[in-house]
């Protein structure tokens, strides 16, 4: 069992950055891929990035060199610093653990949930 707890979200203008925080609670969080995902009203839930056990990851195009994930196994973290933002990232982000080695975008794939964390973008 794994429990998570988003942070770090907040209202920002366009051109700014945030930087959201994911803490884990449980065994072996080291052998979880952990992903970040994000959900617009309307919209489904989409995949933003993901980070395996070995550092490799996934990035949705509409993020890449934008966003960075990355995660602190002694502190059982996952973080995704966002960059450059846009009206368009405005969204719930959610923090998700999937127990495996793939960096999948799949939200079938992860086993675990946090509660979300509301970013908000201006123009």
């Amino acid at each position: 069992q794994v429990q998570l707890v988003e942070s770090g979200g907040g209202l920002v203008q366009a051109g700014g950055s945030l930087r959201l925080s994911c803490a884990a609670s449980g065994r072996n969080f080291r052998s979880y891929t952990m992903g970040w995902f994000r959900q617009a009203p309307g919209k489904e839930r989409e995949a933003v990035a993901a980070i395996t056990w070995s550092r490799a990851t996934y990035y949705a195009d509409s993020v890449k060199g934008r966003f960075t994930i990355s995660r602190d196994d002694v502190k059982n973290a996952a973080y995704l610093q966002m960059n450059s933002l846009k009206p368009e990232d405005t969204a719930v982000y959610y923090c998700a653990a999937a127990w495996g080695s793939s960096a999948s975008a799949s939200v079938g794939d992860y086993n675990y949930w946090g509660q979300g964390t509301q970013v908000t973008v201006s123009s």
